[in-house]
């Protein structure tokens, strides 16, 4: 959606309201022509489908959007009806988010396992010719499928569910006028900037909790031994909790990422080095997922101790590549707190209501 160009003057006297009626029009108006595409991919795809794209993948990203601006913005608007709606899309990111994890689950695992029994020109992998290896492949093959076959009939049901159209309606009622309390009415900057810079002030304090010392060599061989801060009582806990219990602050640093990303998007800043940030804790939270798929196989009733090996094996590999990605965070987050303060401004730039349309990420 492109607004008509208005003057510098006009941009600079932009209520917040103008502005976040803006964006909430569009993205809502993204929501409501994603969403028929949308449900015609799911109902066409069978249960091994690939990851979102198209309709799909459109409508992610409105939901995205339309719920980190109600979270960081959320003061704006009329309580009750905020909280609503970020409940409803946040039922409908993790419906849409189901068979696409495993779908990237799938690829990350079996690649893995290829990479590991595979020889390459560099040489052959440490399993390759391990008995274990076929019957461990199709053993993830099998139960992801399966995963995968289950999650698409949740969510084609889902999606002809009463709930779905009760949000989409939400949406249509957006288009038209946003429930804006009072305090919308005030110039963009005074209103706007302190939610935005509330984004950042979160993100940077959870950062700062995590175990970036223990990160900070490139081949985090001491993470798999040690865990970070984990609850008191870990030593009730089994390897797996643990683990989750390890992963959990650096999987919220990423939602924190994203809606710092969207506050910058309202504020029409660039967030190029937040993107990458995102990207970096996107392959921390697939390999995290991808490890526990492992763990959990290699429990299978039945299997034999050569499939186990060969699991344990994946289980490590995927670990180790959780590591790797909290060193590939650690060497990029020094260089972005000192900038912040730069980016929270709202520019008198051209451009209608004084911002620029939203770039299409994820």
């Amino acid at each position: 959606m492109t607004d008509a160009p208005m003057t510098a003057r006009a941009a600079s006297t932009a209520t917040a309201g103008d502005i976040l009626s803006s964006h909430l029009t569009a993205q809502a108006g993204a929501f409501l022509r994603a969403l028929p595409t949308a449900v015609g991919e799911v109902g066409a795809r069978p249960g091994t489908g690939a990851a979102p794209s198209g309709g799909t993948a459109d409508l992610l990203r409105a939901v995205r959007r339309i719920g980190g601006l109600l979270h960081t913005f959320g003061a704006t608007f009329e309580q009750s009806w905020a909280q609503e709606s970020r409940t409803e899309l946040r039922w409908l990111l993790n419906l849409l988010a189901l068979e696409p994890g495993y779908v990237r689950r799938s690829a990350r695992l079996l690649g893995a396992l290829d990479a590991l029994t595979g020889t390459e020109a560099d040489g052959p992998g440490m399993l390759a010719g391990h008995a274990g290896a076929p019957k461990a492949r199709a053993l993830l093959d099998r139960q992801l499928t399966l995963a995968r076959t289950r999650a698409h009939s949740t969510v084609l049901q889902e999606l002809r569910s009463a709930r779905l159209h009760a949000l989409a309606d939400r949406m249509t009622l957006l288009v038209a006028e946003a429930p804006l309390l009072d305090a919308a009415a005030d110039r963009a900057g005074a209103v706007l900037l302190p939610q935005a810079a509330a984004a950042f002030t979160a993100l940077t304090a959870s950062t700062q909790q995590l175990p970036l010392q223990r990160a900070a060599t490139p081949y985090g061989g001491d993470g798999l031994r040690r865990l970070g801060s984990v609850p008191a009582a870990r030593g009730a806990m089994d390897a797996d909790t643990a683990l989750a219990a390890d992963d959990a602050p650096w999987h919220r640093v990423r939602i924190l990422v994203k809606r710092a990303r969207y506050a910058l998007e309202v504020c029409s800043r660039p967030a190029a080095e937040l993107d990458e940030l995102d990207q970096v804790l996107a392959r921390h939270q697939d390999a995290s997922d991808a490890a526990v798929t492992a763990a959990t196989a290699a429990r299978t009733p039945r299997i034999t101790p050569a499939t186990a090996y060969v699991l344990g094996v994946v289980h490590a590999d995927q670990r180790l590549e959780v590591e790797a990605a909290r060193y590939a965070f650690g060497r990029q987050w020094p260089e972005l707190p000192p900038s912040l303060d730069g980016w929270l401004e709202i520019p008198p730039a051209e451009g209608g209501r004084g911002h620029t349309p939203a770039p299409r990420m994820a």
